[in-house]
Protein backbone atom coordinates (compact mmCIF):
# COMPACT_ATOMS: atom_id res chain seq x y z
CA UNK A 1 0.00 0.00 0.00
CA UNK A 2 1.33 3.35 -0.95
CA UNK A 3 1.76 6.49 1.91
CA UNK A 4 -0.77 8.96 1.81
CA UNK A 5 0.45 12.99 1.35
CA UNK A 6 -2.29 15.52 1.66
CA UNK A 7 -0.92 19.03 0.44
CA UNK A 8 -3.11 22.33 0.94
CA UNK A 9 -2.67 26.04 0.19
CA UNK A 10 -3.34 27.94 3.19
CA UNK A 11 -5.11 30.78 4.28
CA UNK A 12 -2.36 32.75 6.98
CA UNK A 13 -5.41 34.60 8.29
CA UNK A 14 -7.57 31.46 8.63
CA UNK A 15 -5.63 28.48 8.60
CA UNK A 16 -8.44 25.97 10.96
CA UNK A 17 -10.36 25.00 7.39
CA UNK A 18 -7.20 23.36 5.80
CA UNK A 19 -5.66 22.22 8.55
CA UNK A 20 -9.27 20.58 9.21
CA UNK A 21 -9.12 19.46 5.71
CA UNK A 22 -5.15 17.76 6.11
CA UNK A 23 -5.81 15.54 9.19
CA UNK A 24 -9.28 14.68 8.13
CA UNK A 25 -7.48 13.55 4.93
CA UNK A 26 -5.48 11.75 7.34
CA UNK A 27 -8.33 10.01 8.84
CA UNK A 28 -6.97 11.30 12.35
CA UNK A 29 -9.88 10.09 14.30
CA UNK A 30 -8.78 6.57 13.26
CA UNK A 31 -5.80 6.99 16.27
CA UNK A 32 -6.41 9.70 18.40
CA UNK A 33 -9.43 8.22 20.42
CA UNK A 34 -12.15 9.98 22.78
CA UNK A 35 -10.08 11.05 26.12
CA UNK A 36 -6.53 10.42 24.41
CA UNK A 37 -3.40 11.34 26.18
CA UNK A 38 -2.00 13.87 23.21
CA UNK A 39 1.53 15.18 23.05
CA UNK A 40 1.85 17.91 19.96
CA UNK A 41 5.75 18.90 19.74
CA UNK A 42 6.00 21.80 17.25
CA UNK A 43 9.82 23.09 16.30
CA UNK A 44 10.77 25.86 18.63
CA UNK A 45 14.02 26.19 17.51
CA UNK A 46 14.68 29.48 18.86
CA UNK A 47 13.14 31.82 21.52
CA UNK A 48 14.73 34.88 19.63
CA UNK A 49 11.45 37.42 18.63
CA UNK A 50 13.33 38.41 15.42
CA UNK A 51 13.91 35.05 13.89
CA UNK A 52 10.67 33.12 14.88
CA UNK A 53 8.86 34.62 12.06
CA UNK A 54 10.72 31.73 9.46
CA UNK A 55 12.70 29.62 12.20
CA UNK A 56 9.20 28.23 14.18
CA UNK A 57 6.39 26.81 13.79
CA UNK A 58 3.56 28.81 13.20
CA UNK A 59 1.36 29.87 16.35
CA UNK A 60 -1.61 29.77 14.03
CA UNK A 61 -0.64 26.47 12.99
CA UNK A 62 -0.58 25.26 16.26
CA UNK A 63 -4.00 26.54 17.32
CA UNK A 64 -5.61 24.92 14.30
CA UNK A 65 -4.30 21.83 14.94
CA UNK A 66 -5.12 22.05 18.37
CA UNK A 67 -8.83 23.14 18.03
CA UNK A 68 -9.33 20.36 16.05
CA UNK A 69 -7.82 17.29 18.45
CA UNK A 70 -9.64 19.39 21.32
CA UNK A 71 -12.68 17.86 19.35
CA UNK A 72 -12.45 14.41 20.36
CA UNK A 73 -9.82 15.08 23.84
CA UNK A 74 -9.12 17.79 26.08
CA UNK A 75 -5.86 15.97 27.23
CA UNK A 76 -3.09 17.53 25.01
CA UNK A 77 0.11 18.36 25.89
CA UNK A 78 2.26 21.46 24.50
CA UNK A 79 6.17 20.32 24.69
CA UNK A 80 9.44 21.24 23.45
CA UNK A 81 13.04 20.69 25.47
CA UNK A 82 15.56 23.51 26.61
CA UNK A 83 17.88 24.98 23.53
CA UNK A 84 21.68 25.22 24.07
CA UNK A 85 21.39 28.70 25.46
CA UNK A 86 17.96 29.33 26.18
CA UNK A 87 15.50 27.35 28.41
CA UNK A 88 12.00 26.23 26.56
CA UNK A 89 10.17 28.34 29.03
CA UNK A 90 11.50 31.07 27.12
CA UNK A 91 10.49 29.78 23.78
CA UNK A 92 6.68 29.09 25.27
CA UNK A 93 6.53 33.01 25.85
CA UNK A 94 8.07 34.58 22.92
CA UNK A 95 6.42 32.58 20.60
CA UNK A 96 2.84 32.76 22.45
CA UNK A 97 2.41 29.12 23.64
CA UNK A 98 1.95 29.70 26.97
CA UNK A 99 -1.26 32.39 26.07
CA UNK A 100 -2.63 29.65 23.59
CA UNK A 101 -2.50 27.16 26.24
CA UNK A 102 -4.27 29.18 28.44
CA UNK A 103 -7.39 30.17 26.54
CA UNK A 104 -7.55 26.40 24.91
CA UNK A 105 -7.04 24.97 28.11
CA UNK A 106 -4.17 23.09 27.50
CA UNK A 107 -1.07 22.25 29.31
CA UNK A 108 2.46 23.07 28.20
CA UNK A 109 5.81 21.25 29.67
CA UNK A 110 9.47 21.20 29.05
CA UNK A 111 10.74 18.04 28.10
CA UNK A 112 14.07 18.70 29.87
CA UNK A 113 12.34 18.70 33.36
CA UNK A 114 10.11 15.62 33.21
CA UNK A 115 10.88 12.46 34.37
CA UNK A 116 13.39 11.05 32.00
CA UNK A 117 14.06 6.92 31.40
CA UNK A 118 17.03 5.68 30.34
CA UNK A 119 17.34 4.20 26.78
CA UNK A 120 19.23 0.46 25.91
CA UNK A 121 20.85 2.38 22.97
CA UNK A 122 24.54 2.70 23.88
CA UNK A 123 24.78 5.90 22.04
CA UNK A 124 21.78 7.45 24.30
CA UNK A 125 23.98 6.30 27.55
CA UNK A 126 22.94 9.21 29.84
CA UNK A 127 20.30 10.77 27.32
CA UNK A 128 17.12 9.42 29.04
CA UNK A 129 13.69 10.27 27.21
CA UNK A 130 10.88 11.98 28.76
CA UNK A 131 8.20 9.63 29.98
CA UNK A 132 5.58 12.49 29.13
CA UNK A 133 6.38 11.66 25.27
CA UNK A 134 7.37 8.29 25.40
CA UNK A 135 3.70 6.90 27.41
CA UNK A 136 1.43 9.28 25.22
CA UNK A 137 -1.41 7.91 23.74
CA UNK A 138 -0.75 9.75 20.43
CA UNK A 139 2.26 11.76 19.48
CA UNK A 140 1.75 15.07 16.56
CA UNK A 141 4.89 16.52 15.18
CA UNK A 142 4.86 19.84 13.71
CA UNK A 143 7.45 20.84 11.94
CA UNK A 144 8.84 23.99 9.85
CA UNK A 145 9.88 23.78 6.32
CA UNK A 146 13.53 24.17 6.28
CA UNK A 147 16.75 23.36 4.56
CA UNK A 148 19.78 22.69 6.99
CA UNK A 149 23.09 23.04 6.65
CA UNK A 150 24.29 19.75 8.27
CA UNK A 151 20.90 17.25 7.38
CA UNK A 152 19.92 19.22 4.21
CA UNK A 153 16.70 19.11 5.25
CA UNK A 154 14.26 19.44 8.45
CA UNK A 155 10.99 18.28 8.82
CA UNK A 156 8.47 15.82 10.18
CA UNK A 157 11.58 13.50 11.32
CA UNK A 158 14.30 15.91 12.21
CA UNK A 159 12.11 17.53 14.70
CA UNK A 160 12.38 15.13 17.33
CA UNK A 161 16.10 15.67 18.05
CA UNK A 162 14.18 18.28 20.05
CA UNK A 163 12.60 15.91 22.10
CA UNK A 164 15.75 15.15 23.93
CA UNK A 165 15.95 16.51 26.86
CA UNK A 166 19.61 17.54 27.77
CA UNK A 167 20.83 20.98 26.44
CA UNK A 168 23.48 19.85 25.15
CA UNK A 169 22.60 17.04 22.52
CA UNK A 170 25.11 18.61 20.46
CA UNK A 171 27.36 16.29 21.89
CA UNK A 172 25.21 13.31 20.04
CA UNK A 173 25.60 15.06 16.35
CA UNK A 174 28.46 12.38 15.49
CA UNK A 175 25.34 10.01 15.18
CA UNK A 176 22.98 12.63 14.12
CA UNK A 177 21.91 10.76 10.87
CA UNK A 178 21.26 7.66 12.47
CA UNK A 179 20.21 9.00 15.76
CA UNK A 180 17.12 10.76 14.13
CA UNK A 181 15.74 7.76 12.77
CA UNK A 182 16.34 5.66 15.92
CA UNK A 183 14.41 8.29 18.01
CA UNK A 184 11.69 8.61 15.61
CA UNK A 185 11.49 4.56 16.27
CA UNK A 186 11.59 5.27 19.74
CA UNK A 187 8.41 6.93 19.92
CA UNK A 188 6.54 6.59 16.45
CA UNK A 189 4.85 9.47 15.15
CA UNK A 190 1.20 9.25 14.86
CA UNK A 191 0.65 12.27 12.29
CA UNK A 192 2.77 14.89 11.35
CA UNK A 193 1.70 18.61 9.65
CA UNK A 194 4.14 20.83 7.94
CA UNK A 195 3.76 24.02 8.37
CA UNK A 196 5.44 25.59 5.01
CA UNK A 197 3.64 28.87 5.02
CA UNK A 198 6.58 30.70 5.61
CA UNK A 199 9.94 28.42 5.45
CA UNK A 200 13.40 28.74 5.09
CA UNK A 201 16.00 27.94 2.36
CA UNK A 202 19.32 29.11 2.73
CA UNK A 203 21.67 28.83 5.99
CA UNK A 204 18.78 26.81 8.05
CA UNK A 205 17.39 25.82 10.45
CA UNK A 206 17.62 29.22 11.79
CA UNK A 207 19.84 31.81 9.88
CA UNK A 208 18.51 31.60 6.44
CA UNK A 209 15.49 33.68 4.74
CA UNK A 210 11.86 32.81 3.96
CA UNK A 211 10.34 30.83 0.83
CA UNK A 212 6.87 32.10 1.76
CA UNK A 213 5.05 29.08 -0.45
CA UNK A 214 1.69 29.10 1.66
CA UNK A 215 1.55 25.63 1.62
CA UNK A 216 0.47 22.87 4.41
CA UNK A 217 1.30 19.34 4.47
CA UNK A 218 0.07 16.03 6.39
CA UNK A 219 0.87 12.69 6.79
CA UNK A 220 1.31 9.65 9.00
CA UNK A 221 4.44 8.32 7.09
CA UNK A 222 7.04 11.29 8.27
CA UNK A 223 9.20 9.74 6.01
CA UNK A 224 6.92 9.82 3.10
CA UNK A 225 6.09 13.74 4.15
CA UNK A 226 9.55 14.85 4.47
CA UNK A 227 10.65 12.90 0.66
CA UNK A 228 7.11 14.87 -0.31
CA UNK A 229 8.25 18.34 1.14
CA UNK A 230 12.11 18.37 -0.50
CA UNK A 231 10.61 17.10 -3.59
CA UNK A 232 8.37 19.89 -3.41
CA UNK A 233 11.33 23.13 -2.77
CA UNK A 234 13.75 20.71 -5.04
CA UNK A 235 15.46 19.10 -3.35
CA UNK A 236 16.60 15.32 -3.28
CA UNK A 237 15.44 12.74 -0.42
CA UNK A 238 18.09 10.91 -1.82
CA UNK A 239 20.75 13.37 -0.19
CA UNK A 240 19.01 13.14 3.33
CA UNK A 241 20.26 10.48 5.06
CA UNK A 242 18.41 10.71 7.86
CA UNK A 243 15.56 10.27 5.88
CA UNK A 244 17.36 6.92 4.34
CA UNK A 245 18.05 5.77 7.42
CA UNK A 246 14.44 6.06 8.73
CA UNK A 247 13.29 4.62 5.43
CA UNK A 248 15.37 1.45 6.52
CA UNK A 249 14.14 1.04 9.98
CA UNK A 250 10.69 0.62 8.67
CA UNK A 251 9.55 4.31 9.50
CA UNK A 252 8.17 5.40 6.07
CA UNK A 253 9.04 5.13 2.59
CA UNK A 254 10.80 7.84 0.36
CA UNK A 255 10.34 6.44 -2.76
CA UNK A 256 8.23 8.81 -5.40
CA UNK A 257 6.48 5.64 -6.61
CA UNK A 258 5.33 4.51 -3.06
CA UNK A 259 3.31 7.91 -2.19
CA UNK A 260 0.73 9.43 -3.39
CA UNK A 261 -0.17 12.84 -2.95
CA UNK A 262 -3.33 14.52 -2.63
CA UNK A 263 -2.74 18.19 -3.52
CA UNK A 264 -1.37 20.87 -6.19
CA UNK A 265 1.60 19.51 -5.87
CA UNK A 266 3.08 20.71 -9.21
CA UNK A 267 1.14 23.67 -9.08
CA UNK A 268 3.14 24.42 -6.50
CA UNK A 269 6.93 23.02 -7.19
CA UNK A 270 9.37 25.50 -6.70
CA UNK A 271 13.11 25.58 -6.20
CA UNK A 272 14.79 26.93 -3.53
CA UNK A 273 18.40 28.22 -2.10
CA UNK A 274 20.15 24.95 -0.63
CA UNK A 275 21.86 25.53 3.28
CA UNK A 276 25.49 25.21 2.60
CA UNK A 277 27.42 23.23 4.79
CA UNK A 278 30.21 25.43 4.59
CA UNK A 279 34.20 25.46 6.31
CA UNK A 280 32.46 26.97 9.56
CA UNK A 281 29.99 24.38 9.90
CA UNK A 282 32.05 21.38 8.81
CA UNK A 283 34.39 22.59 11.45
CA UNK A 284 31.61 23.08 14.52
CA UNK A 285 30.84 19.57 13.58
CA UNK A 286 33.87 18.16 14.41
CA UNK A 287 34.74 20.63 17.37
CA UNK A 288 31.05 18.39 18.70
CA UNK A 289 32.55 15.28 18.63
CA UNK A 290 34.85 16.50 21.35
CA UNK A 291 32.95 16.57 25.11
CA UNK A 292 35.83 19.03 26.39
CA UNK A 293 35.48 21.20 23.17
CA UNK A 294 31.74 20.92 23.17
CA UNK A 295 31.45 22.42 26.90
CA UNK A 296 34.17 24.59 27.07
CA UNK A 297 33.33 26.61 23.33
CA UNK A 298 30.12 25.73 21.97
CA UNK A 299 28.55 25.69 24.80
CA UNK A 300 30.39 28.85 26.74
CA UNK A 301 28.31 31.84 25.82
CA UNK A 302 31.34 33.96 26.69
CA UNK A 303 34.08 32.33 24.32
CA UNK A 304 31.34 31.25 21.56
CA UNK A 305 29.82 34.73 20.80
CA UNK A 306 33.04 36.56 19.93
CA UNK A 307 34.51 33.04 18.05
CA UNK A 308 31.10 33.77 16.06
CA UNK A 309 31.53 37.43 15.04
CA UNK A 310 34.73 36.59 14.20
CA UNK A 311 33.53 33.20 11.74
CA UNK A 312 30.89 35.70 10.53
CA UNK A 313 33.21 38.11 9.60
CA UNK A 314 35.04 35.30 8.06
CA UNK A 315 31.98 34.72 6.06
CA UNK A 316 31.79 37.83 4.48
CA UNK A 317 35.37 38.74 3.65
CA UNK A 318 35.52 35.24 1.60
CA UNK A 319 32.14 36.03 0.24
CA UNK A 320 33.16 39.21 -1.13
CA UNK A 321 36.35 37.66 -2.53
CA UNK A 322 34.40 35.17 -4.10
CA UNK A 323 32.12 38.00 -5.66
CA UNK A 324 34.90 40.22 -6.74
CA UNK A 325 36.93 37.03 -8.35
CA UNK A 326 33.48 36.22 -10.20
CA UNK A 327 33.86 39.98 -11.86
CA UNK A 328 34.31 39.84 -15.77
Amino acid sequence: MKSHVFLRRADRANLLPSVRELLDGCRWQEVIGPGASVVIKPNLCTERPEQIHTANTSIGVLRAVCEVIRERTGDITIVESDGARYPAEAAFENNGVYRLASELGLKVRNLSKDELVEMPDPRLKGFGMARTWLEADAFITLPVMKTHATTVFTGALKNQWGCIPRYDRILLHKHLHELIATINKIRPVTLALMDGLVGMQGRGPINGYPINLNVLLASRDPVALDATAMRLIGLDPRTCRHALHAQKLGLGTVKENEIEVDGPFAEMQTTVEPASEDWAIKLMNQVAKSELLTKHLLLNDHLFYPVRRAVNLARSFFAKGASFGARP
